[in-house]
């Protein structure tokens, strides 16, 4: 298997390229131009690059190489990466989240600049006026880097582009269902409460951060149906993991590993499959009790240590743990039924392991 080191590399690199060909074309439209475009590219940097390193597995599981890759392959890596800042921009902003990675969201960083800049007007809303623009900057980046990539592989182009589309609708339409439910869930029963959570996991997350990464590696490189069959197969279970690791880490990681502050879930008042485990298995007061601390913006440390002693004292914990269990196990199965040879079955296991097992 090739280091993830050197891929991540490569991958960082082209996005610092692509950053600065878009700021040399920002340089006649005027400092305020230039700035905000220089915030895109801020957006870019740091991360683990795991989208990217899925979309070159599912080329190299299809092409049965560990070479260098083509550079069409690094534009799709890289457009995938500039795809998840753009989500990432507006999560926050829907969220309303002040940190990203260590380091000011984008439209707190943007908010800054205003203030700074002595600007007049309220600053929030420039922030965040300003930030759904620049998520949409990114996002034309993304198209503008997978039809690069388009232009330069040596397979048919339709698949890929196909799959890429589906991509960014299941993404957008995850999102709405996570939004809506912050508003449905009071006339929505409790026992479907999981399920509805399991479902924008699904959406929002597990298929735009593994499956389709890997199925559109797969199709750059001119996958038959049943590798990429193969590819989908495993990369479903795995980005459920994926996500509920996510969702464990929202409550319970650590601050210094996760760059974001502890309990920021909770403030956030996401509805996570934690949170309706809890809440099963919670009496009525418990559930009332769960219900009017989460989403306070204010919580304090004793009240997100009283949220995570009932997920935990529930058994909400736990039963997450066991989830996440069964989806690696699902997808190792999956792996070893695929049609791939065995270095590509030992990338595609390492990276099962790096996006479950981890602690940011």
């Amino acid at each position: 298997m090739t280091p993830a080191s050197p891929l991540i590399d490569v991958i960082s690199q082209r996005l610092e390229r692509f950053s600065a060909d878009r700021l040399d074309a920002a340089a006649d439209l005027g400092d305020e131009a230039v700035g905000f475009v220089a915030s895109a590219a801020d957006a870019l940097r740091g991360g683990k690059r795991l989208r990217g390193r899925f979309c070159a597995t599912g080329w190299r599981a299809v092409r049965g190489s560990d070479g260098a890759l083509p550079a069409p392959v690094v534009d799709a890596c890289a457009s995938l990466e500039v795809f998840q800042a753009a989500a990432l921009v507006h999560d926050d902003i829907i969220d309303n989240s002040d940190t990203r990675r260590g380091r000011p969201s984008a439209h707190r960083a943007l908010q800054a600049q205003h203030a700074s800049a002595g600007w007049t007007g309220d600053g929030d809303a420039f922030g965040r006026s300003a930030g759904i623009l620049l998520g949409d900057l990114l996002l034309a980046w993304s198209a503008d880097l997978f039809d690069d990539a388009l232009d330069g592989i040596d397979a048919p182009r339709a698949r890929p582009r196909a799959e890429y589309a589906r991509m960014r609708a299941e993404v957008m339409i995850g999102q709405y269902l996570d939004v809506a439910e912050e508003s449905a869930w009071p006339r929505t029963p409790d026992a479907q409460h999981a399920g509805r959570a399991l479902r924008i996991a699904s959406l929002k997350s597990a298929r735009y951060s593994v499956q389709q990464p890997l199925v559109i590696g797969g199709a750059l490189a001119g996958g038959d149906e049943e590798r990429l069959s193969a590819l989908a197969g495993l990369g479903h279970p795995l980005g459920l993991a994926f996500q509920l690791r996510d969702d464990v880490l929202g409550v319970f990681g650590d601050t210094a590993v996760t760059g974001k502050p502890a309990g920021d879930d909770l403030r956030e008042g996401k509805r996570t499959i934690l949170i309706a485990y809890a809440r099963e298995r919670s009496d009525a007061p418990g559930r009332a009790r769960i219900d009017e601390l989460l989403g306070d913006p204010d919580l304090g440390a004793d009240e997100i240590e009283e949220l995570r002693a009932v997920i935990v004292r529930t058994g909400a914990l736990d039963r997450m743990e066991a989830l996440i269990d069964a989806y690696v196990a699902e997808a190792g199965r999956a792996l070893s039924d695929a049609p791939f040879d065995a270095r590509a079955a030992e990338e595609l296991g390492d990276l099962l392991h790096a996006a479950t097992r981890r602690s940011a």
